[in-house]
């Protein structure tokens, strides 16, 4: 006779079918066969969204470079479109052709305006030089400032350019000093207007930005003043800088 108390035999010999199914085999997960895939892959997988983070994350505009980006980077990318003789608009296309863009179907530069939208592209003003101004608002153009903007359409739009940036200013362009490849060089885009007479140093009190260029660049001016190019043709009394011209009208001390 069993009491109501005791203990089967048979529960003792045959446990419950759910006990398996709860238990944890922990020496399964302690296995190293088993960690350290896992341990590869994971540590694979935080590697290659930093990297695609850092340098094939495409940045759509100035407001969007972060911090740590300035001083330290460049941005790679096409020219759409040129707005002033010293600032246009950029398509950032990171890692270029060797990350696909404009050979893979889905990494295409938009073309049409529609496409192109100002969200798109990194606004870039041109370090260390300033360019006679266009008319705007009514307000005259400065000599040579139409030679100077078919200058720089004629020499970036639809080019690839490395920009390296340096700050954003007052307009949330990214101010950078500008290369682009002619005949297989690397061209200063800031040098070779200044060599044409076509812009002067950038001159403020402070917030100027030339990277380690500054007196390359005023050698380079100084030259093209001594030979009369471009904007130094005239009589020096009639010359007015881009800057102070700025200033006479009522600009800000930023250039536009």
């Amino acid at each position: 006779m069993r009491w109501p108390w005791s203990k089967d035999r048979d529960d003792e010999r045959h446990p419950s079918w759910v006990d398996p199914a709860n238990a944890t085999d922990w020496k399964r997960y302690r296995d190293p066969r088993n960690v350290i895939p896992v341990v590869i892959l994971t540590t694979g997988a935080l590697l290659l969204s930093t990297f695609y983070r850092s340098y094939l994350k495409r940045i759509p505009q100035a407001i969007n470079i972060a911090p740590s980006f300035w001083r330290k980077r460049s941005l790679f990318g096409r020219v759409t479109s040129v707005g002033d003789a010293d600032n246009f608009r950029l398509f950032h296309t990171p890692g270029g052709r060797l990350a696909g863009w404009e050979w893979l179907p889905w990494r295409k530069v938009p073309t049409t305006s529609k496409e192109l939208k100002e969200k798109t592209q990194v606004h870039i003003r041109i370090a260390g030089i300033d360019a006679p101004e266009m008319a705007h608002f009514g307000r005259p153009s400065q000599p040579f400032s139409q030679e100077a903007y078919d200058f720089l359409n004629s020499y970036l739009l639809h080019r690839r350019v490395r920009a390296y940036v340096y700050k954003k200013d007052q307009y949330d362009r990214a101010v950078a000093t500008v290369y682009v490849r002619r005949w297989l060089r690397r061209k200063d885009v800031g040098l070779q207007m200044l060599e044409r007479g076509l812009a002067a140093v950038y001159e403020a009190k402070t917030g100027a930005e030339f990277g380690n260029l500054e007196a390359k660049y005023r050698s380079v001016e100084e030259r093209a003043k001594s030979k009369k190019t471009g904007m130094w043709s005239g009589k020096k009394k009639d010359y007015e800088s881009p800057r102070d011209y700025k200033l006479r009208h009522g600009q800000a001390t930023q250039s536009t």
